[in-house]
């Protein structure tokens, strides 16, 4: 199996269940309120008066085959609204009970 990760600007909340549904992602849990900032030309999403953009994030667990479609699905999301952001991480899950 295979863990992604996706941190999105609130903004594309929609988009993202929508894609996870598309591609029956049922297992995933939501951070609403996540802080960050892009590291190449992201501003902050910080819910301050000066940045006041946040995140949300989703780690999802999917089956090796399914990654690549949900990456490219991210990277639709991403071209359609660059501006937002939205980037995604995989990494190997080892073990599951």
């Amino acid at each position: 199996m295979k863990a992604v990760y996706i941190a999105y600007n609130q903004v594309l909340t929609d988009s993202v269940l929508k894609m996870l549904d598309t591609y029956q992602v049922r297992g995933f849990s939501l951070w609403a309120d996540v802080q960050g900032r892009g590291s190449e030309t992201g501003e902050p999403h910080m819910g301050t008066h000066t940045w006041p953009a946040m995140n949300s994030a989703v780690l999802a667990i999917v089956k090796p085959e399914n990654v690549q479609q949900l990456l490219d699905a991210v990277k639709a999301i991403d071209q359609k609204s660059e501006l937002q952001g939205i980037r995604a991480f995989v990494w190997n899950i080892e073990t599951m009970v």
